[in-house]
C-alpha cells in the first residue's frame, strides 16, 4: 500500500486495547506508513493477521495491513503507545504494558473518564498524556472496523506548567496524527475538555444502551433531552465544586452531538448488547459518587447508573 503523508521516518505505534477507538487511530497511522501493531481480543487479532484490519471508512473501503497480536509485551520499543483499554482494566493494563516501554516512549491515553491518567501513570515511568476523543465507529465484526462520523482529538499536558520535553512530545503527537489526517488540537484547559467529554458520554452512553438506540433516534424521544438537561446540571453543580472550568454553552453542545453523530450507538449500548461489562462505573457512576462525597444532588445520574447495573446484571450478561 503507498504511504500517504508519510513522516521521515515513520515512528513505531502500539494500539493497546485494539477495539473500535483504537483500530480507527492506529488504522490511520498505519495508512500513513508507520509502524503499528494492534494489541487487542483473539478474535479480531486472528482476522487482523489474516487478512489485515477491514477498515470501513467514509471516504474509504481498504484492509490495512499491519501487526496484530494479544500479548503487551508487542509494545515493545513503540514510540508512541494508545492506551485504548476500558476504564475498568486501566490499572492492570499498565502495570502488563509499563515493562516494555522505553524510556522515552509517548503514552496516549484514549480513553473515557477523567481519572485514568492518574491510574496509568502510578504504573509507569514515561509522563502519560490524555487525549479526548471524538469519533464515532464500531467493530461490525472480527477485523472489521466501521467508521461512522468525526475522527479528531484533544491532546494537553494533564499539569502546569508544562515541562519542555512534554511540549515537544504534545507537538509530535500532534504532527505525526494530523499527517494521518487526524485533526488534533493541543488545548491549555485539557482538564476541561476532558469533563467536557465526561458530561457528553454521561448525557448519551445510558440513555442509548438502557434503549438500544443510537442518539439521533434518542434524543427525540419523549422526556430525553430533559433528562439530558439534569445529567448536564448535576454534572456542572460537581465541576463547579472541584474547580473545574467547563464550557457556557455546555448543554447545547451535548444536544448537538445527535446531529454529528445520529446513527452512533454509545460504547456502552454496544458493550450491553455483546454481553459485556461497560465502563457506566465511570461515568455517571463516577458522577454519582462524587456528588455524594460533595453533598450535591445526582438524581439523574444514580438512576441512569443504577439501571445500566441492572442490566449488567442480568442472567447471561456479563459481569
Amino acid at each position: 500500500m503507498e504511504a500517504r503523508g508519510l513522516t521521515d521516518p515513520p515512528i513505531r505505534v502500539a494500539v493497546l486495547g485494539a477495539g473500535a477507538v483504537g483500530c480507527y487511530f492506529g488504522g490511520m497511522l498505519a495508512r500513513a506508513g508507520h509502524d503499528v501493531t494492534l494489541i487487542g481480543r483473539a478474535l479480531h487479532v486472528d482476522a487482523i493477521r489474516r487478512g489485515g484490519l477491514h477498515f470501513e471508512g467514509l471516504a474509504f473501503d481498504e484492509h490495512v495491513r499491519l501487526a496484530a497480536s494479544t500479548d503487551p509485551a508487542a509494545a515493545r520499543a513503540a514510540q508512541l503507545l494508545l492506551f485504548c483499554v476500558k476504564s475498568t482494566d486501566t490499572d492492570a493494563a499498565a502495570a502488563q504494558v509499563a515493562p516494555w516501554l522505553d524510556a522515552d516512549s509517548i503514552v496516549l491515553s484514549l480513553q473515557n473518564g477523567v481519572d485514568n491518567i492518574e491510574r496509568i501513570q502510578a504504573a509507569v515511568s514515561q509522563p502519560v498524556i490524555p487525549a479526548v476523543v471524538y469519533v464515532a465507529t464500531e467493530m461490525a465484526g472480527p477485523g472489521h472496523l466501521r467508521h461512522h462520523g468525526r475522527g479528531d482529538l484533544v491532546i494537553g499536558a494533564p499539569g502546569r506548567p508544562v515541562p519542555a520535553a512534554l511540549a515537544g512530545a504534545l507537538q509530535r503527537v500532534q504532527l505525526w496524527f494530523s499527517q494521518a489526517g487526524v485533526p488534533v488540537v493541543i488545548s491549555a484547559n485539557i482538564l476541561g475538555e476532558l469533563w467536557t467529554k465526561l458530561v457528553v458520554n454521561c448525557a448519551y452512553n445510558a440513555i442509548s444502551a438502557i434503549t438500544q438506540l443510537p442518539y439521533g433516534a434518542a434524543i427525540g424521544g419523549r422526556g430525553i433531552r430533559e433528562v439530558m438537561r439534569d445529567v448536564v446540571g448535576e454534572a456542572l453543580a460537581i465541576a463547579a465544586a472541584r474547580g473545574v472550568q467547563l464550557p457556557e454553552d455546555l448543554l447545547a453542545r451535548v444536544y448537538r452531538i445527535a446531529e454529528a453523530m445520529p446513527k452512533q450507538y454509545s460504547s456502552t449500548a454496544q458493550d450491553l448488547a455483546r454481553g459485556r461489562a461497560t465502563e457506566i462505573d465511570h461515568l455517571n457512576g463516577y458522577l454519582a459518587s462524587q456528588g455524594d462525597a460533595l453533598g450535591l444532588p445526582v438524581p439523574a445520574n444514580r438512576a441512569l447508573h443504577a439501571l445500566v447495573k441492572l442490566i449488567e446484571s442480568k442472567p447471561g450478561a456479563s459481569a
